[in-house]
């Protein structure tokens, strides 16, 4: 398993954005210089009342499918 470490500052209001329906997909830039895309769905688990924020490693499979996102910094 590969990961893809970036850092995200949504607020709630732009969240909702996503959870609404407006976006399927994420975009961050990672720490190296790549961009990554991702399911919005994928942020669920990270919401707070603020939004979400935080640093994240993204993990993707050999053929470059998305696993899971997991936070590894508040």
């Amino acid at each position: 398993m590969q990961e893809i470490h970036f850092r995200l500052s949504l607020t709630a209001a732009e969240f909702l954005a996503f959870y609404a329906g407006a976006a399927r997909e994420v975009v961050a830039k990672a720490f190296d210089g790549r961009v990554v895309r991702f399911p919005a769905s994928a942020l669920r688990p990270h919401v707070s009342h603020d939004g979400v924020h935080g640093v994240f490693a993204l993990r993707y499979d050999a053929r470059n499918k998305f696993t899971e996102l997991v936070r590894i910094a508040g």
